[in-house]
């Protein structure tokens, strides 16, 4: 049996883009499109949907699974009725921080909300700073989006994070790219949940997560803020 990873997002290319991430940590991955919905997750609606979608998607057999969205949508109900590991890659993100002070660079305003629940209980957590534009414009051009991000990201160091999470799968490519001008490490989240996948399966687990090391999450190997 092989991993999967499950893309929440309907767009066939982002799954292919975060497929060619993860197999440099799970050489053998596969990937998993939602046949419906938007091409990019941007509000709490879409999440919800898409987390239904995940939840209830009939899947072969495989080693384990990573949901790579950063909300995690349908992860808890997924891992509920599965006997393999079941890894989100938000979750996996705020672990690998390794509750150093940290914070979420991302496009998404509208989906803060849950970005701070699912990052507030780890400890340690700044913020989620946020870039401007619309985040499917800034998605259709690579270099406007480096900008962004990399804006993001100097607020978030500048404000005191000694770690940032480039928050979403789809920003996976960002996050590789921007790796080596960050003035800080910067955390990929679908590094991180890879690593984690890979050492549960390497220790025989059948669910749950394990603490991912930092440098297998890093892009090198306090509330909103706009």
């Amino acid at each position: 049996m092989t991993p999967l990873l499950m893309n929440p997002n309907a767009n066939v290319a982002t799954t292919e883009a975060m497929v060619q991430i993860a197999c440099q940590i799970l050489p053998d991955i596969t990937g998993w499109t939602a046949p419906k919905g938007p091409q990019m997750i941007v509000d709490e609606a879409a999440l919800t949907a898409a987390g239904q979608q995940v939840a209830e998607a009939q899947l072969p057999r495989v080693a384990g699974i990573i949901v790579s969205a950063f909300g995690d949508p349908g992860r808890a109900a997924l891992a509920a009725r599965m006997v393999c590991p079941v890894i989100g890659i938000g979750a996996a993100s705020a672990r690998a921080a390794g509750g150093r002070c940290f914070a979420v660079a991302t496009t998404t305003p509208n989906l803060s909300v849950p970005i701070d629940a699912l990052m507030t209980p780890v400890g340690g957590y700044l913020g989620c700073y946020l870039t401007q534009d619309d985040p499917l414009a800034l998605m259709a051009h690579p270099a406007r989006l480096d900008a962004a991000l990399a804006g993001a990201v100097a607020r978030a160091a500048e404000d005191g994070a000694e770690v940032i999470i480039i928050g979403g799968g789809p920003l996976g490519e960002a996050a590789e790219r921007l790796s080596a001008s960050s003035p800080v490490p910067l955390i990929s989240p679908i590094r991180a949940a890879c690593a984690e996948l890979r050492d549960a399966l390497l220790s025989g687990a059948s669910g749950g997560a394990v603490r991912v090391p930092r440098k297998e999450a890093s892009t090198t190997a306090r509330k909103t803020k706009n």
